[in-house]
Parts: structure tokens; sequence; C-alpha cells
């Protein structure tokens, strides 16, 4: 199966071999195209299905809030710069479109028609039998109709303003208003509070289970609005709003009080995107393009909910669990014993966790332990992404009570998280917490955690690092690794980290750490570019890197000079890729693979070898230029051979081998999803993973 080539764009410095890279969000579409295919297998659980389709949707509703303006901009515009023009518009309108027209066709004709086969329906006005439309018009008038404000638009009623992503209605009425006037056009805002999907009464339902949608409610009843109005043409509508936050840190002086302003503007940012239902007339859906300033190619004519991600709501309502995954649940970390001190174990050596094969509450034992042992006088941690509700923040909460020094660096600018963010950081401060937000016009992505204990005369260190964030409910869909260690070396690298993201002074030479946007970007190059020469005298050199996403332009060059100097490498990147694979004469030697699963591929590996000499880094960055050079991120060398071996065989070797998730990147920026073997045997790297570490079966296979 292929998807949709990206569209090439060329970027040929003089010092390396040329190379055309792929489109950047081309290549994150092409991304949504490898997950929507889940969502078409008949194999896959049916809510599960449905589940993949509404991440899709979510996924292009932050491609709108985040990628879409500047092309937006430089159409409207008709200016033509850094890669953004009308024709990018163009193309991207196209390719977007063509996604969502195939996203309805496969929820209408294969997933609702399915659902009604296991007799789950959502029920339309015109399907409702007498009693089910009592029962609505009951649900109506007592749940919705108090919450609804109609807008009728005049001089003194202007088009309200509309938040980002949410839904509401525009109706065309007939007749005068109250002061005899001809206004034709109102708005009716749908409150957020209320749920999108309603389970209506079992009695009558003959043992289906059924519901209907709130749209559906107000749309039955719209007349009930507008008393001694006719009510015409109507239709619902969507509108998505850019929402990336600019904060220009050098004019503020308190960063958490503009970001926690700028929330307060995110919701009615630049509108990019246009939503309505299919049978919207030209009339209404001309009126919105004016009012959003939006050209047409932005409209999305949709046939069904216009808020297809709130269909997740069906997931959680439908109690059938044969039609979602096998629950897993992952085993406590192999090299752990429940109940074992951390501070005795890591005395014997380093401990890795591959989540969510194995569980995160190894992780979040330890720092239970910290903050209950009386001999830990220090706990300081990063924060990107946590979650509004989360044990770990409780946890160092109970740390400041018991009277541990508590520093924890703290990101306010992790997208769609700064508001959960901003409040942990106000809870923690007014605790005495102290907390400080980094580095100015630098994003802290670095996953650490580090506990100062006191044994005997004399202060020890104790360490957790991650590929991933410190957030319990995403540890469990993750694919991430945790690094417990005491090694004096590397925990002494974290604390100078720590000092440095403090008090923004120098920082030292460090031993085992690489931190962007210092030295990792360089030292990447440098090693690649090391490894080509040793190639080219023969040597067998190695090159395999595991990433969300690979667009910084000088690391794809160095990947192209390794490749044409004799390096093999494979990557396996996940999501946005812009550097082609197998293009003769230039990247012949270079493999890209992306792994679409159950599980969200999520940690980063990066491998060299060359003559039999092997370096593996463990790390929180992707291959992205803002990760390199605009973000504090860490890589750390795994120097335990046990635990080298054993990442390599997990995140790497079980990858390139998978022949059941895997895609395999063409040169013309296509994906081919990998056959099964000759013999029929299909190897899913997480499913064996999932296998090996399943809490029924023990302790993991050697």
């Amino acid at each position: 199966m292929r998807q949709t080539p990206s569209t090439p764009v060329v970027t040929t410095p003089p010092t390396s071999p040329a190379v055309r890279f792929l489109d950047r969000d081309q290549s994150i579409l092409a991304f949504n195209e490898r997950v929507l295919d889940w969502a078409k297998r008949p194999e896959v659980p049916l809510l599960e299905r449905l589940r993949f389709l509404c991440i899709v949707s979510s996924n292009l509703d932050e491609f709108f809030e985040v990628r879409a303006a500047l092309h937006l901009t430089a159409a409207v515009q008709q200016e033509a710069k850094a890669g953004y023009s009308e024709q990018s518009f163009q193309t991207l309108s196209a390719s977007v479109h063509d996604m969502v027209e195939r996203q309805y066709a496969l929820y209408n004709d294969a997933l609702m028609p399915e659902f009604a086969r296991h007799g789950i329906r959502v029920v339309s006005h015109g399907d409702r039998n007498a009693a089910q439309r009592r029962w609505v018009k009951n649900y109506f008038d007592t749940e919705v109709r108090p919450l609804l404000i109609p807008v009728g638009l005049d001089p003194s009623h202007p088009f309200p303003q509309v938040a980002n992503k949410s839904l509401n209605f525009i109706v065309r009425l007939g007749g005068r208003d109250a002061f005899g006037r001809e206004n034709d056009i109102a708005i009716v805002k749908v409150p957020r509070v209320l749920p999108r999907l309603i389970h209506m009464p079992d009695k009558g339902s003959h043992k289906k289970s059924l519901f209907v949608s709130l749209s559906s409610v107000i749309r039955a009843h719209l007349t009930d609005l507008f008393p001694g109005r006719e009510v015409g043409e109507f239709s619902q509508f969507r509108v998505t709003r850019h929402s990336d936050l600019a904060v220009d840190e050098d004019d503020v002086r308190n960063l958490r009080t503009a970001l926690r302003l700028g929330l307060e503007q995110r919701h009615y940012g630049q509108a990019v995107r246009l939503e309505v239902s299919s049978g919207c007339s030209e009339y209404l859906s001309a009126f919105l393009l004016r009012q959003f300033n939006l050209p047409a190619q932005s409209l999305y004519r949709v046939h069904g909910p216009v808020n297809l991600v709130r269909l997740t709501q069906l997931v959680d309502l439908v109690n059938d669990p044969k039609l979602l995954f096998p629950p897993y649940k992952a085993c406590y970390p192999v090299q752990l014993v429940p109940g074992q001190s951390f501070f005795e174990r890591l005395k014997h050596g380093d401990v890795s966790i591959h989540q969510p094969f194995e569980s995160f509450g190894g992780v979040l034992d330890f720092l239970r332990e910290a903050v209950n042992d009386p001999q830990v006088l220090a706990i300081r941690q990063t924060i990107y992404r946590t979650g509004p509700d989360s044990e770990l923040m409780v946890l160092l909460r109970e740390a400041v009570r018991r009277g541990k020094e508590v520093t924890v660096v703290l990101e306010l600018k992790a997208r769609f998280d700064e508001e959960a963010n901003i409040n942990w950081a106000e809870m923690l401060e007014s605790i005495g917490a102290q907390v400080v937000y980094g580095v100015v016009g630098l994003k802290t992505h670095a996953k650490m955690l580090l506990v100062t204990r006191r044994e005997g005369k004399h202060l020890k260190r104790y360490a957790h690092l991650s590929t991933g964030n410190y957030n319990p409910n995403t540890a469990r869909l993750y694919t991430d690794v945790s690094y417990l260690t005491a090694d004096a070396d590397l925990t002494a690298d974290i604390d100078n980290v720590f000092v440095h993201m403090a008090s923004q002074s120098k920082l030292p030479r460090l031993n085992r750490l690489l931190v962007a946007p210092f030295q990792l970007h360089r030292k990447l190059i440098e090693k690649m570019d090391a490894l080509g020469e040793a190639a080219k005298l023969g040597k067998d050199t190695r090159i395999v890197a595991k990433m969300n996403a690979l667009t910084d332009e000088a690391l794809m060059h160095a990947l192209v000079r390794a490749g044409r100097c004799g390096v093999k490498i494979d990557l396996v990147v996940r999501g946005a890729c812009m550097l082609p694979a197998g293009v003769p004469g230039v990247t012949d030697n270079i493999r890209v693979r992306s792994v679409v699963g159950r599980f969200l591929e999520h940690s980063r590996v990066f491998y060299f070898r060359c003559a039999g000499v092997e370096t593996l880094y463990l790390s929180s960055a992707d291959w992205m230029n803002r990760n390199m050079l605009r973000r504090v991120e860490l890589a750390w060398s795994v120097t335990d051979p046990m635990i080298r071996q054993r990442i390599i065989d997990e995140c790497l070797v079980a990858y390139l081998h998978d022949s059941q998730d895997a895609w395999d990147l063409q040169p013309d920026g296509s994906y081919k999803h990998v056959g099964a073997p000759e013999k029929g045997r299909r190897h899913g790297a997480q499913a064996a993973l999932m296998a090996r570490y399943s809490a029924t079966g023990g302790k993991p296979h050697r």
C-alpha cells in the first residue's frame, strides 16, 4: 500500500552531495495516513478503529493550529518565502481535503454499519421513533435549552467571538424579529460543558446501545429557539484557529503572567480552517468565510459530525470488551524487586525500564521512596508534561511538607500544556518549593530527576533520566525508556545541568551527558562524519537511530555524507521525515522506516558502531532544529553492556525486523507497508514485547 508522495523541496548546500529533501508538512500528513490505516483494518477491534479515526482528527486539529497559518498567510498576501506560498497552500489544502473525505467515507460506509451490526447506533432525528423523540425533546428542554442563548445578528449584535474548535450553529431566519426588522442570520453557540454523545434509555431499545449526538438534539429543536420566526437554512460549523503561543521572553518581566494572558487569547487567534455540514448552503458558507476572512480552500464540508474527534466518547460509553484491544497490564520492571530499596539496588548497577511494557510505577516508587526517606535532603526535577491530575506532583508537594529541598524546573511553554503547568507552578511556589522556568529563549525538554541523600559522612546522588514525559497516563500509551542510576559521573553531570538552568551559569565540561543547545548537535554530526572517514578506510561501520521526527538539515546532510562514504544506516522515524531513502547515488545506504502500532512510538535511541566498538545513547531529543538549537535536551551514553544490548535488541533490532506495523519510506517520499514474509508469519515489535513483558507471563524470556 502506497501513500501520496510528499512534495520535494530542493536544498543543496555546496559542501554536501545534492539531496532533495521532502516537504515537512506533507510528511506530517503522510504519518496521519499511516494512523488512518489502523482505522481501516477489519482485524482491529471496532472501538479501537474508531479511536484511531479520532486520533487522526485530533492530529489534524493540531496540524492546523500549529502549521497552517504561514501557508494561509502567504496565499492571502500572495507572497512566497521560506517554503510558504500560494502553491504550498493549494497543495496542502488538496492533501487535507482528500484525507478528510476518506475519513468520513470510512466513518459512514464502514464503521457506522459495523457498529449497527453490533447493536450500537447513533440515532439521527429522522430515524427516531415517537418515544425516542419525546425523550430527546425532554432532554433538550431540561439539559440543553437553559444553556443556549441564540444571537440574532444586527448592528448592535455583531458576529460573536467564536472560540477555537467550538461547536456552533448558523441559522438563516425568515420573517421579522420583535422590532419588525429582517435580520436573517443567527448564531447558536453549543456549550462545551455538555456531552457530545448522550446514551438514550435502554427501555424499548431491544438490547441495543442507542446514542444521540448533541448536535442532533439541537438541530431537531432549532425552531424552539426562535419563536415567531421561520427557520430556513442552517448548519453546524466549527472554526480552527492558529494556537501556537508566541511570547517575547526578552520583553516580559513575568513569563508566567504573560503566558496566562496569552492563553486567554489563544482561543481567538487567526482562523485557519472552517468546517461545516455537507448540506450547508452556499449563502451560509460564503457568509462564514467572509466573517473569518478565509479563502474557499479553507472550507471543509463534512458528511457527519464536524467535531469528529469528540466521538472518542463512544469508546468510553460502550461497555463491550470484545470491541477493544485485550487489556494489557505491564509487569513491574524486571530489574527491580517490589519493596527493595532503590538506593540499595542502584549501588549495584544501573536499571532500565522499557515502558509501557514495564510499568511506570517503578519510577513513581523511586520518587515515593525518596520522599519518605528521612536521609534524602533534596529532590530536583524537570517537568515538561505531567497532566492536570498527577500523582508525581502530589509526591513533590509531600516532599516539601516533609522539609526537603525541592527544586522544579517547570516548562511553562509546553505546547497545549501551558495552563496545567502554570497551575502546578503556582501550587508548588505557594508551599515553598523553588520553581524555575529554565533558560530564557529555550524550552526545557530534558527529562531528569535527581535525588541527593546523606549516607554517613557523605552525600550521594541518585537519578532518573527518560526519553519520555513524567506523565503516568501517557506512560501507559507511549513507548519510552527510563533509566535509573547512581553513577557518580552521570549524576554529577545532571547536577551541573540543574545548576546551569537555575543560575544561568556557564555549563562546565561534562562526563557522560550531551546537552542541547551546546554540544549535542555538533557531537552527533562529528560522530557521523568520523564514521564516514572510517568507512572510506574499509572499516565496518553502522548507524541505527530511532526518533519521532527527522527534519534538521545539518543532521540530514551528515547522514547523506556518511552514507555516501559507505556507512550502513537504518533510521526508525515514527513521524515526519524529510530525508528520502534509497535515492540512487545519494541515499543508497540509508533505509527509513516508520512503525505505527497500538502504542505511540516515542523513545529516542542512537547507535553508532565502528570496527566492532559500539556506542549507544538514549535521548529526550528528536533530530529537529528546534530540539538541537532551541531547547534544553539531553542524550546520555549507556555503558552497562547488558542494558546496552537489551536496548539494542528491544528498541532497534526488533523494529528493523517488524513485518506487521512497519512502513518503509520510498525514494519518492511515499510509504510502503511492509508485507508479511513469504511463509505468512508476521512479526510485530510491539506485540512481541507485550508478550515478553506481560504481567501474567512473569519475567521476560531471555
